[in-house]
This record gives C-alpha cells, sequence and structure tokens, in this order.
C-alpha cells in the first residue's frame, strides 16, 4: 500500500514539474513569435495581441487541467483500492 502512496506522490510531481516546464516553454516561444511578428508588421500589432491573449489562456488552461489531476492524484488517493 505505501508502494502506491510513494507513486502517486511521485506521478503528482512529475505532473506538476512538466505543466510548469510546458507552460514556461509555450510562453517563451509564444512571447517571442508575438515580439517578432509585431516588429515585421507593425500595423497587425493589436490584432496579434488578442490572439497571443487567446492563446495564452488556452495554454495556461492546459496547465491548470494537470495540476488539478495532480491534486486530485495527491488528496483522493484514486489508486488505493
Amino acid at each position: 500500500m505505501e508502494t502506491i502512496f510513494a507513486n502517486t506522490m511521485l506521478a503528482a510531481a512529475l505532473i506538476f514539474g512538466i505543466c510548469g516546464a510546458g507552460t514556461a516553454i509555450g510562453f517563451g516561444l509564444l512571447g517571442g513569435k508575438l515580439i517578432e511578428s509585431s516588429a515585421r508588421q507593425p500595423e497587425l500589432a493589436p490584432r496579434l495581441q488578442v490572439q497571443f491573449f487567446i492563446v495564452a489562456a488556452f495554454v495556461d488552461v492546459i496547465s491548470i487541467i494537470g495540476v488539478g489531476m495532480a491534486m486530485y492524484f495527491i488528496f483522493v488517493q484514486p489508486f488505493s483500492v
């Protein structure tokens, strides 16, 4: 039983780490492309910024779902039958 708890905690820690790293990489790439696109065509900057915030919300939601699943694994222990 302790092995199941330990592996569940390890899985939750991995989910936290991967979600954080994935979000950081996603926002870095997204912000870089926004700056690059705004520098190439400054007249499209307001439209690009709106699209940036929409996609940033999607990137953030994916990591929040992962963190929610990890919290579920930590507090509910679904694998301890």
